[in-house]
Order: C-alpha cells, then structure tokens, then sequence
C-alpha cells in the first residue's frame, strides 16, 4: 500500500486567531459558515467553510500577524494509523509528532491526527475525522 491510499486531499488549513469572535465574523462576511466550534481544554476552535474550502481557527496560540502566518495544511486521512506508518517509512521526513495525537471533543467522535515538518518549516498535519 502507499500513504495516498490513505490521504484523500486537503481537510482544512489551520490559523490561529488572537481572538476568535472578530476572526469569526470577519470570515462570515465572506460567505464562511461556522462548520463547527468546540473547546479544546480552555480554548475555543472554529471550522469556517466555503464550499470545499475549510479554515480552523481557534485561540490560545500566539498569533504571528503578519503574512505567512499559517499554522498548519491538514490533509483528509481515511486511515491515520497506516497514513502515519506509511509516513514513518519515507527517506528525508521529519516527524513533529512520535505518535497519534487526539482530540475527542472535536466533531461527533472526535479526531486522530499527526504532524510532519515540510521543506519550508510548514507545518502538514494528518488528520482523521473518526466516525465511532
């Protein structure tokens, strides 16, 4: 098998958010729909969407502001366990996560996740939505 049976293309990009009601309502001028907001310990993160174009933005990190302040690309995984063997596996991949990270209170089932580190410092994140 390889990791694009796994990865089906892009899931959301991640942008923290200094605060995430003005960060909510710029978007929603833009057409965005608030697809989800959940809580994360402390913290509040959104999932904005347009069509097929999905942000998450939430608060609790330092917020860079300037361009180029993106967070994280996340790719749609249907299976993050043989997504992050397969990851494990490729020459010259740096790993950000040494195991599936989760979120349980994120969606209906929550997620499981993992973070590799592209040639620009940019973040890429693995994530599955589960189902049960």
């Amino acid at each position: 098998m390889a990791l694009t049976d796994y990865v089906t293309g892009i899931q959301h990009v991640g942008i923290p958010s200094k605060d995430l009601d003005v960060t909510m309502a710029f978007y929603k001028k833009l057409g965005f729909k608030v697809a989800g907001l959940f809580h994360n310990g402390e913290n509040r993160c959104a999932f904005l969407q347009l069509g097929n174009y999905v942000i998450e933005t939430w608060e609790g990190d330092p917020v860079v502001e300037k361009t180029g302040a993106i967070n994280h690309c996340s790719l749609n995984t249907t299976d993050v366990d043989k997504a992050f063997e397969e990851v494990k596996k490729l020459d010259g991949v740096t790993m950000l996560d040494k195991e599936i990270q989760s979120i349980p209170s994120f969606w209906k089932h929550g997620i499981r996740f993992f973070n590799i580190l592209g040639p620009n410092h940019e973040k890429i994140e693995f994530c599955e939505k589960l189902t049960k």
